[in-house]
């Protein structure tokens, strides 16, 4: 069974945090094992490792890795989106000393009865965690914890900002060197944009396209696309060709994105008194990809289809068309049920000497 684009998305944010503390466990129990080897006299509170109680050690603090990225992302990052770093700051610290030392209440003592061959009902190992709580060997997990916290969440961070395909990317250098790919663009513009800003001022416009944004998001996730630029208040998003086609994902995108944002009309109508509405230019053709940039680095389109994209985008006004496609695109999808595709005809694009057939896309 093939995972959902959404599903794909949630792992491949999720894993990061696993790999990530399972690399610092690596380092912290080597650390540890160094050390305990090293002392004549090993503290009680310090567990000795075995193969086993290693093996252990690094299943558990993955797991509790994976757990984090999962409540991170998907619990409080949602739950605290609205609130001031301040008060995030003092709500995630709370959260992960209670989430952390039940994680060290459940594995120290299982740790404890495997080093001495016990079963947890032994009153020594409650003797041990007891004296472990209050001891340096304590902190020092404590300390250990935080650190792998710290480094998966700052991962997170750029992760949040870049996407997490392209940081993706750029870890494994795919686009060090240039590749020639064919991928499906979607240009979209929000109408009367400058009216809209100049009726609500820079401030007040600035936080309806945070809105607006967020009401988009979901068709992309769920299309599998990628956000390849926001620019003002038009958004570019890219598919590689065969992932835009599948399913015909780039044109349930786009109606997606018209669908959600009727449905909170009223709520922007509620806030902002205007309920925006965009125009939409789609096409597929061959680009070349990589890495450029001196002083910051991006990954880049470049090709004909981007300028193609833009130009049938900008065709919208002219056709009374919310949403055009170029020909290339729509003879790879096909046709489906739920809208039909209405030729204008060939189209001579701005600062190009071959005229382009377009395609206005009706829902049924």
């Amino acid at each position: 069974m093939s995972l959902s684009p959404r599903t794909r998305r949630t792992l491949l944010r999720i894993v990061p945090f696993g790999v990530i503390w399972f690399l610092f466990a690596q380092i912290f129990l080597i650390s540890d094992f160094a050390a305990t080897e090293s002392f004549a006299d090993v503290p009680d509170t310090a567990i000795v490792l075995t193969p086993a109680i290693y093996a252990f050690a690094t299943l558990a603090v993955t797991v509790v890795g994976l757990l984090v990225g999962a409540v991170e992302l998907l619990f409080l990052n949602r739950r605290l989106s609205r609130y001031s770093l301040t008060t995030k700051l003092v709500a995630k610290t709370a959260f992960y000393v209670v989430l952390f030392g039940v994680v060290m209440l459940v594995t120290f003592p299982v740790a404890a009865a495997m080093e001495m061959g016990v079963g947890l009902s032994d009153p020594r190992v409650w003797d041990r965690l007891q004296a472990f709580f209050v001891s340096k060997t304590g902190l020092g997990t404590a300390v250990q914890m935080a650190t792998s916290l710290v480094a998966s969440l700052f991962y997170a961070e750029i992760a949040e900002h870049m996407g997490p395909q392209v940081l993706a990317n750029f870890l494994t250098g795919r686009y060090h060197r240039p590749k020639e790919e064919r991928r499906v663009f979607l240009f979209s513009d929000m109408k009367s944009s400058t009216t809209i800003a100049e009726r609500l001022g820079h401030a007040r416009y600035f936080e309806l396209l945070r809105v607006y944004y967020d009401a988009l998001a979901d068709a992309v996730v769920d299309s599998g696309g990628e956000v390849y630029q926001y620019v003002g208040d038009e958004i570019i998003v890219s598919w590689p060709e065969a992932a835009g086609l599948r399913d015909h994902a780039c044109i349930r995108c786009v109606l997606r994105m018209k669908r959600d944002l009727r449905d909170r009309a009223a709520e922007f109508e509620a806030r902002f008194g205007v309920a925006p509405d965009f125009k939409a230019g789609l096409q597929a053709g061959p680009t070349t990809t990589g890495e450029i940039g001196a002083l910051k680095k991006e990954i880049v389109f470049t090709g004909d289809v981007l300028n193609q994209t833009a130009r049938i985008q900008a065709l919208c006004g002219r056709h009374d068309a919310d949403v055009l496609v170029g020909d290339t695109l729509r003879a790879r999808l096909g046709d489906e049920e739920g809208w039909t595709f209405r030729s204008l005809g060939p189209q001579r694009l701005r600062g190009k000497d071959i005229d382009v057939e377009v395609f206005a896309v009706e829902p049924a």
